[in-house]
């Protein structure tokens, strides 16, 4: 008999975390399965050397959890193999993979490796597909609220709502690199590891995670009027935003710092981090 232990997140999709993780006993064949709560973890190097030479580990959840749980493990020297069972409501890693949400378990160390890390308000972490300013982090806070009033609103028509009117962008500077692009009115400003974020939003058409010098991908959305940019946005959600190189700015490098001219929401990973004027992205070193 195979033997598990599933990690999930009690709180993932308003409370749904362990129901969403049980969906694995119709995959799993012949299995012991032991669920654990993955954020009752305190020591996780050493919770990792405690599981049995004979047990599997199973990652549950969507991108918020892997990506809280790979920054959690990213410097452990011996991590065991971890599976990754894709059952959130974001699910933009398995995009790059070309895979479906309850998919079959699969290991994900492999991308565990590699990975840039962002800097705000003096704290330093990994990410797995993205991190922004602008409409996105409005979306990610916007979400939060109306989850708090126990409404719920894909974030396809927040981000629609906050086109046609709720969202006021902002000057920005974007450096990438050392070099230094300022726009009056910044739209979105996402910076980008894999393809995809925002729940299928293909905004790095070109950006690669297995590119081997592990660059990220700078997008900047700009100067454009508010309805313009309704029609260019969805656009930009097909991958197609080099149609429009007067308004979209794709810069690919190594060290990206971008700065708003009002505090702002900002979104890692689609978990929302408020009131940030500036953040600062490293790409990998790691051969």
């Amino acid at each position: 008999m195979n033997k598990y232990i599933v990690l999930y997140n009690p709180l993932a999709q308003k409370g749904h975390g362990m129901e969403n993780a049980k969906r694995l006993e119709g995959l799993l064949e012949d299995a012991e399965i032991r669920y654990e709560d993955l954020t009752a973890i305190k020591d996780y190097e050493g919770y990792a050397s405690s599981i049995p030479a004979d047990t599997k580990v199973i990652l549950t959840g969507g991108d918020g959890t892997l990506s809280r749980f790979v920054d959690a493990v990213y410097d452990m020297e011996k991590l065991p193999e971890i599976l990754y069972f894709p059952a959130g409501s974001g699910n933009d890693f398995i995009n790059d993979l070309h895979k479906e949400k309850n998919c079959m378990p699969f290991p994900i160390n492999p991308y565990m490796h590699g990975l840039p890390t962002v800097t705000v308000n003096g704290e330093t972490h990994h990410f797995i597909n993205a991190v922004g300013f602008g409409l996105d982090g409005y979306c990610c806070e916007e979400h939060d609220r109306l989850n708090a009033l126990g409404k719920d609103k894909p974030y396809t028509l927040i981000a629609f709502l906050g086109l046609i009117g709720k969202f006021k962008p902002a000057g920005a500077r974007v450096t990438v690199d050392g070099v230094t692009k300022s726009y009056k009115q910044a739209w979105m400003l996402p910076v980008m590891f894999g393809g995809y974020y925002g729940g299928g939003v293909l905004m790095g058409p070109k950006q690669k995670r297995d590119n081997l010098k592990h660059d990220v991908t700078s997008v900047a959305i700009h100067d454009i009027a508010r309805i313009p940019t309704l029609f260019l946005f969805l656009s930009v959600c097909k991958g197609k935003g080099e149609k429009f190189p007067k308004h979209i700015d794709y810069r690919v490098g190594r060290h990206v710092i971008v700065e708003y001219d009002k505090p702002v929401a900002l979104q890692i990973d689609g978990e929302t981090v408020l009131n940030v004027t500036r953040f600062e992205v490293q790409a990998s070193d790691e051969a």
